[in-house]
């Protein structure tokens, strides 16, 4: 199940069409040369990467606690791009397009197949309240739509005990190391140790809804937190720590903040542009399509949405594209899907 958002009650005004009075803080050119310096690992230590990612987080930390009205929208685009990467790292050929038509097209009840499940997967973590994220009923049902159908209660009971230790007793950098090790002694492989580690940094973090990051770098190597020979680090919490593959973690966490703080930048200027034109709109329910399209990464003319019909809802979306507020995603005359 997608949560649906909160009214916009509180935010009548800006929909009015009053833009966020809340500046966006550029990323530091210090941080931006630091985070593309951290690509090259050779010679740096843990504690020098370490210290780069921190800053991209707390970067990152900063859009997140604004809390803006199209944070819905930037965390299921986040998710689309990490499905998008999962699928490639699993040999699939479906690309975002394809992802988004998996879901989106596919009747209510009906099988959205192996890659729509796998964006499933990364709007659950986008959509959920983080706190509930790594329940075992929870985990189990994100574990099947990774495609592990097979586990037993054991396992899945075993993985939640595992990730309630870090949560508690790891510091930052070891609970980032120990959630991809406890995926990968479990069989789960990257893409879910990915998952997890970004669960646990927005628990750490207290943030109402997680973030997906480390889904969508390409470059995070296969087996990054295992040991590749050499000295290891075991520490106080017993957790072992390979100075490559953290170093290696740490840098795609460093990628992943920094790009999806561009990413919200680039929303919210597309989001502005809609609320400017919302008072335009004299559509029955435009509020609620425009509540919608702040929430979601995309939205089709068959949507069910109060008070409109699917003619009347795709009227609307054309004459929002006219208006330059919205975008067409998929660029065909038919099954179109539109989005900020």
């Amino acid at each position: 199940m997608i949560l649906r958002p909160k009214s916009l009650s509180r935010h009548h005004a800006p929909l009015a069409g009053a833009p966020s009075t809340v500046p966006t803080a550029p990323v530091p050119a210090w941080l931006r040369r630091a985070v593309a310096d951290a690509q090259n690992l050779a010679g740096k230590e843990v504690a020098d990467i370490a210290l780069v990612a921190g800053a991209a987080i707390g970067a990152l930390d900063a859009v997140v606690r604004r809390d803006e009205k199209w944070a819905g929208a930037w965390r299921q685009r986040l998710a689309l791009a990490a499905a998008a990467t999962t699928a490639k790292q699993a040999g699939r050929v479906e690309e975002s397009l394809a992802l988004r038509d998996a879901v989106l097209l596919t009747k209510p009840g009906d099988d959205v197949g192996p890659a729509g499940r796998l964006l499933l997967a990364w709007r659950r973590l986008a959509t959920r309240p983080a706190e509930e994220l790594l329940t075992e009923k929870n985990l189990a049902a994100v574990l099947e739509e990774f495609g592990f159908f097979a586990r037993d209660g054991e396992v899945v009971s075993d993985l939640a005990g595992e990730l309630r230790q870090l949560a508690v007793g790891a510091g930052t950098v070891e609970m980032l190391t120990g959630a991809f090790m406890a995926a990968e002694r479990c069989g789960f492989g990257r893409a879910v140790g990915a998952w997890l580690a970004d669960v646990l940094l927005a628990q750490r973090l207290g943030w109402a809804h997680a973030i997906p990051l480390l889904g969508g770098e390409a470059a995070l190597g296969s087996h990054a937190s295992r040991r590749r020979g050499g000295p290891a680090l075991v520490t106080a919490t017993g957790i072992e720590m390979d100075g490559e593959g953290t170093k290696e973690l740490l840098a795609a966490r460093a990628r992943a903040a920094l790009r999806a703080i561009d990413l919200s930048a680039e929303l919210e200027r597309r989001a502005d542009k809609l609320l400017a034109v919302a008072p335009k709109l004299r559509a029955k329910a435009a509020d609620a399509v425009v509540e919608r399209l702040l929430f979601d990464d995309a939205l089709v003319a068959s949507e069910k949405i109060t008070g409109m019909s699917e003619r009347g809802l795709r009227r609307l979306f054309d004459r929002l594209q006219t208006l330059g507020a919205v975008r067409e995603l998929t660029g065909r005359p038919t099954f179109r899907i539109y989005g900020l």
